[in-house]
């Protein structure tokens, strides 16, 4: 058996929430609920009538697919390549994901990637793809 590598399996935890993240904010502009509603209704003027939310997740999500596929012009990029980048933008995915109701779980599986990329840090790791 081989070693692990950990930041490849987080590459692939933070591809599919990535993914889930822009098939629940495409969902959000149908039904858009925020998920903390059952304690305040100050956050519903970010769903409707200008779905602020929604936008900010297709566009996080797509960031994490571009970055994580990699899109062609960012391959092989510093921030690519960067496990340190990565740590600082998907708390702010997870955070956007974890807004609406129809991205928990996709917050989730960012909170998960998170972890798996900083256990990749703190053991030395380099992700060159």
């Amino acid at each position: 058996m081989g070693r692990l590598i950990k930041n490849h399996w987080a590459r692939l935890i933070v591809l599919t929430a990535s993914v889930y993240q822009v098939g629940s904010a495409i969902e959000a502009f149908i039904w858009p609920k925020i998920f903390w509603d059952l304690w305040t209704k100050n956050l519903d003027g970010a769903v409707k009538p200008i779905p602020i939310l929604q936008i900010l997740n297709l566009v996080m999500g797509l960031v994490g697919i571009a970055w994580e596929y990699p899109l062609k012009y960012i391959a092989g990029t510093f921030p690519h390549r960067s496990i340190e980048f990565r740590l600082l933008l998907y708390p702010l995915s997870s955070l956007f994901a974890a807004l609406i109701y129809q991205g928990t779980n996709a917050a989730l599986y960012y909170l998960v990637g998170i972890a798996v990329y900083f256990w990749a840090y703190s053991e030395g790791e380099v992700s060159y793809s």
